[in-house]
């Protein structure tokens, strides 16, 4: 566990004022400074923390169970750093380098790119951009405008862009029930002006490629990101309902309780063994096979069915306490629904 119990409390004591307010305190945002959280995937030359995957889900899991909101951002942030390889050196540097760096975007392609001397000029307006309020680069995905209209039946051709924060506008339409501290708005940018060099490809790999972590397929290294919040909501959730149910004396629901944190302790060692072997796999052969990938979808997607599971079988047992807004449990429930609905950890 990389905080301590003092921490934890530290950043659980803001949680009800990050959800009012709608993004994560200046406080909380330091702890993962401090702990270069957002740079768990940026190679160590670019002042960056690398961790292997297996390790980082474990700590998206912890932070997770710290709070959703801040779990949901580390995990978020940390993804960017998983664009490295895409870009230059230089490029990287100018990204990354800071202590306080960090990307959010969208991977919708809802933008439109047409090009110009030098780059691009870019427009579009992008949903679910996580950390919107504190991130310092801003990628999109957009398709590329053809000079030929009538041309309708060419391939289109997409514009991977980096952006910086001054060429985007911040939309705040965030207003799910959970989650409600990640910021999630959405940024439109009109016109935006991108450099030529300040674009990527994922077909092409600019630097960094020996290290391994680039060299996990992308879909699973998402879904197993998204999974490991699910389940450290999971495991909040399930030592609040504990708490609930034995300061209201009930006993047969905690027997019931019982069979539940043993299965979802279940699935959580199953989970972990698939990922365990994947990067065991990856650093054996070079990259992952189709039955791997296959097999960690499966286990992504089942985490987080059980993790919801948890929440569906018990909140019910919790009495109308448990409906007040304002409480640790309510919360943690909200999150878990939001988290869950994203669509790499559904069927």
């Amino acid at each position: 566990m990389r905080f301590t119990q003092q921490e934890i409390d530290l950043i659980r004591a803001q949680s009800s004022r990050m959800e009012q307010e709608g993004e994560i305190t200046p406080e909380a945002l330091q702890y993962i400074y401090d702990k270069k959280l957002f740079h768990l995937f940026v190679a160590d030359d670019l002042a960056g923390n690398m961790t292997s995957l297996p390790e980082a889900i474990r700590i998206f899991q912890e932070c997770a169970r710290i709070d959703g909101s801040f779990g949901w951002l580390v995990t978020i942030g940390a993804g960017g750093g998983y664009f490295v390889p895409f870009m230059t050196e230089e490029i990287g540097r100018k990204v990354f380098a800071d202590p306080h760096a960090v990307i959010t975007g969208s991977g919708a392609v809802t933008g439109t790119a047409r090009k110009v001397e030098g780059g691009y000029r870019v427009s579009g307006r992008w949903k679910y951009c996580s950390g919107s309020t504190h991130a310092t680069t801003f990628t999109a995905n957009t398709v590329l405008e053809q000079e030929d209209s009538a041309d309708s039946g060419a391939e289109r051709q997409l514009v991977t862009i980096i952006m910086e924060p001054g060429q985007v506008e911040i939309i705040k339409d965030w207003n799910t029930f959970g989650l409600k501290a990640t910021a999630s708005h959405s940024m439109v940018a009109t016109e935006a002006f991108i450099p030529e060099e300040m674009t990527f490809s994922f077909d092409e790999m600019r630097s960094h490629q020996d290290e391994l972590l680039y060299r996990y397929p992308f879909l699973p290294f998402a879904q197993t990101s998204f999974a490991g919040v699910a389940m450290g909501l999971a495991d909040r959730f399930v030592e609040l309902a504990e708490q609930h149910l034995r300061e209201r004396g009930k006993e047969q629901v905690l027997a019931a309780l019982e069979d539940q944190k043993q299965e979802f302790a279940r699935q959580k060692e199953a989970f972990y063994l698939v990922l365990d072997k994947s990067w065991e796999e990856l650093g054996h052969k070079g990259k992952l096979s189709p039955e791997m990938e296959q097999r960690i979808s499966f286990e992504c997607v089942t985490a987080a069915r059980t993790s919801l599971g948890c929440g569906l079988r018990l909140f019910p047992q919790l009495g109308l306490a448990a409906c007040m807004e304002d409480t640790d449990v309510n919360r943690t429930w909200r999150d878990l629904q939001t988290a869950c609905q994203h669509a790499l950890l559904r069927e």
